[in-house]
């Protein structure tokens, strides 16, 4: 099996688009904290208080423990922003893609689209098990299996870069 995956070759084309997917949710990511960061009003106790499905008592305790959503709260946007960083800048990539993954894991659960679930935030669309959490999940989980920060990246520089 080992010999096959060393004879495949990408071309500077599909390596330039998973590059391109990593930089564009990195900015999701770096964005969606910075907007966070700016507004003095931001918590994430409505979402938590929202949440439903099997794991919904977890979230709704998370918001009604001051102590908690403060830690909730602080991760959240820094979690954002350091995870959006890594991607776009392509340095420690592959534990801003695990980070990435945890969080989006997080949001999916809290807010899982199921029948018959629905939630007081307008969603942007009508979701049956798939949202849109976690389809940028599984393009982390792509990004993952392929060093992109050692093509192009910061990671490059630290630890070297990998054969094509």
């Amino acid at each position: 099996m080992s010999s096959i995956s060393k004879s495949i070759s990408y071309s500077k084309g599909q390596l330039s688009m998973l590059v391109t997917l990593r930089v564009l949710i990195g900015w999701h990511f770096l964005y969606e904290g910075f907007t966070k960061l700016a507004n003095p009003d931001w918590s994430s106790i409505g979402f938590l208080l929202d949440s439903k499905g099997p794991f919904a008592g977890l979230f709704q305790g998370l918001a009604n423990s001051p102590g908690m959503l403060n830690t909730v709260d602080f991760l959240n946007v820094y979690g954002l922003i350091a995870i959006g960083l890594g991607l776009i800048l392509g340095a420690l990539t592959r534990p801003a893609i695990i980070a990435g993954i945890v969080l989006l894991v997080f949001y999916y659960l809290s807010h899982p689209p199921f029948v018959g679930i629905t939630y007081a935030a307008p969603t942007e669309g009508k979701y049956l098990w798939v949202n849109k959490n976690l389809i940028e999940m599984i393009a982390l989980a792509v990004l993952y299996v392929f060093p992109t920060g050692r093509i192009i990246g910061l990671d490059r520089l630290f630890f070297g870069s990998t054969e094509n």
